[in-house]
C-alpha cells in the first residue's frame, strides 16, 4: 500500500518548551488512521506541524514523496491537506454558505465551487437546508458538519479532523463518524483522526498510534489496540 503521509522523528516546540519528543508515523493512502491520547498528550501539536501551523524543529514531514517540512499552511492546502480544528472554528458571524465558501478560497473555478458544494451537500443534507443560517446558531452536531464541508471544499486527498466528537450530543456523535466513515470509503478521501474517544476511533480506523506526554508509545492495527491490556485500562474504561 502506499504512503501518503510520512512523519519522521519530529520534535515541536511551544518557545522553549517541548510539547512533542521523536513523533513518527505512516497514513497510507486511503486507510483511516488515528492518534489517541489524553488530553495534552501532543495530538493537536501533531496535525497543526503537519498543517505548518507550527514549524518541527527537528525532524521531517513527506506528503506524497514530498518534503513539505518548511512549507506554508496555504501551500500544504493547496497540494490536498485539509484540517478541521478541535473545537470546530467555524466562523460564526457568517452563514453556512459563507462559511463553505472560505473553504474553497483557493479554488477559482466557479462552477468547480459549486461541484464541491453540491459534494458536501451529499454528505451532509442538513447544511443545504440550513444555508442561509448564521453558523453561530446551528447545534453544535450541525456546527462540526459544517468545519467538515468547509475542510472537503478544498479539494482534499488527506483529511486530518482534531477531536470531532468534543462537545457533541451521543446522538450526532454516532452520525458524525458515521460520515467520516462514508468520507473514506466513497470518496477515497486518506484520514488522520485525532481523538480521545478512543473506542469509537479504534472501531472506525484501520491502524492507530497512542501518544503519550508527547512521544508515541504503542501502534499497532486497530483491532489489536482494542484487545491491547494497557489501551483497555487507559483509554478505553477497562472495557
Amino acid at each position: 500500500m502506499t504512503t501518503m503521509l510520512s512523519v519522521q522523528s519530529i520534535d515541536v516546540f511551544y518557545g522553549d518548551v517541548q510539547a512533542i519528543w521523536d513523533v513518527s508515523f505512516e497514513v497510507a493512502s486511503g486507510e483511516v488512521v488515528t492518534l489517541i491520547g489524553a488530553n495534552g498528550a501532543g495530538k493537536t501539536t501533531t496535525l497543526k506541524a503537519i498543517s505548518g501551523l507550527l514549524k518541527a524543529r527537528s525532524g521531517e514531514i513527506f506528503f506524497q514523496g514530498r518534503n513539505i517540512s518548511n512549507w506554508r499552511p496555504h501551500q500544504i492546502v493547496e497540494v490536498g491537506i485539509s484540517q478541521v480544528p478541535e473545537g470546530r472554528m467555524i466562523f460564526a458571524n457568517l452563514t453556512v454558505l459563507e462559511n463553505l465558501q472560505m473553504g474553497a478560497y483557493l479554488q477559482k473555478d466557479k462552477s468547480g465551487i459549486q461541484m464541491e458544494m453540491d459534494f458536501v451537500f451529499s454528505i451532509f443534507p442538513r447544511l443545504r437546508e440550513r444555508l442561509r443560517q448564521v453558523a453561530g446558531t446551528l447545534s453544535g452536531g450541525e456546527q462540526q458538519m459544517l468545519s467538515i464541508g468547509r475542510a472537503l471544499m478544498s479539494k482534499p486527498r488527506f483529511l486530518m479532523l482534531d477531536e470531532p466528537s468534543l462537545g457533541i450530543a451521543p446522538l450526532l456523535v454516532k452520525t458524525i463518524f458515521e460520515k467520516i466513515v462514508e468520507i473514506n470509503r466513497q470518496h477515497g478521501i486518506t484520514i488522520l483522526l485525532v481523538e480521545q474517544n478512543a473506542n469509537l476511533a479504534l472501531e472506525v480506523s484501520s491502524y492507530g498510534y497512542v501518544l503519550e506526554t508527547g512521544r508515541i508509545i504503542l501502534q499497532n492495527e486497530s483491532s489489536a489496540l482494542r484487545q491491547n491490556p494497557q489501551v483497555k485500562s487507559a483509554y478505553l474504561g477497562g472495557i
